[in-house]
């Protein structure tokens, strides 16, 4: 086996990654406005597989992961209340685009409070969509509620889908690397989708 391939193993990627090292990229992703470009929905399904497998505790991931998920939320709605308008004048940089925060204003006036839900979904819009609550100051009370029902909707979802799949196939080494390829296309087809119409848009124009 090449070593470019070693790094796919499953016991590689757990003892370099580790649970603490999941639960700290599903905060980052979730509560740092930087951490919009980290792997939410596959590495999620991924620690799921890995847990059928015996690798890592499916327990403390359901519980690391919903915690990690509820708090980062709360950390970008906090970020959001205390900066407010004042983000939109910070320069564009490798690391903060304002498009990212006008898309997920977007969505927020399509779709509501259940926004926080929903967006727990879509990448890129599940990092932003709390800073714009706190942005539009919500009600923390209403945020919160939808917060603790999203984080447990998109993190138990994702790893219970990988840690079933991984029980139930037959030798799932071999099929979780174009599994994991469909679950990041699903994740991007919002975005993609969007990219499309905005296209279509200015062509039409």
């Amino acid at each position: 086996m090449t070593s470019a391939f070693i790094f796919l193993e499953p016991k590689v990627l757990i003892g370099a990654l580790g649970l603490l090292g999941v639960i700290a990229i599903i905060f980052a992703e979730t509560g740092l406005f930087f951490g919009f470009f980290l792997p939410g929905d596959s590495l999620l399904f991924t620690a799921g597989f890995f847990a059928s497998q015996g690798y890592i505790s499916l327990g403390w991931l359901l519980v690391g992961t919903f915690i990690a998920a509820v708090v980062g939320d709360s950390v970008g709605y906090t970020f959001g209340r205390k900066v407010g308008p004042a983000i939109f004048k910070r320069e564009n940089s490798i690391l903060f685009d304002k498009k990212h925060i006008t898309r997920a204003q977007e969505f927020y006036e399509k779709h509501g409070k259940k926004t926080i839900i929903l967006a727990r979904f879509i990448p890129i819009v599940r990092t932003f969509a709390p800073i714009v609550a706190g942005i539009g100051n919500m009600n923390y009370k209403t945020f919160i509620s939808f917060n603790v029902i999203g984080a447990f909707m998109w993190t138990w979802a994702m790893l219970l889908l990988g840690f079933g799949l991984g029980a139930i196939i037959p030798n799932p080494d071999r099929y979780i690397i174009p599994v994991i390829i469909i679950i990041v296309l699903v994740s991007a087809a919002p975005a993609l989708r969007e990219i499309f119409k905005q296209a279509a848009k200015k062509w039409r124009e």
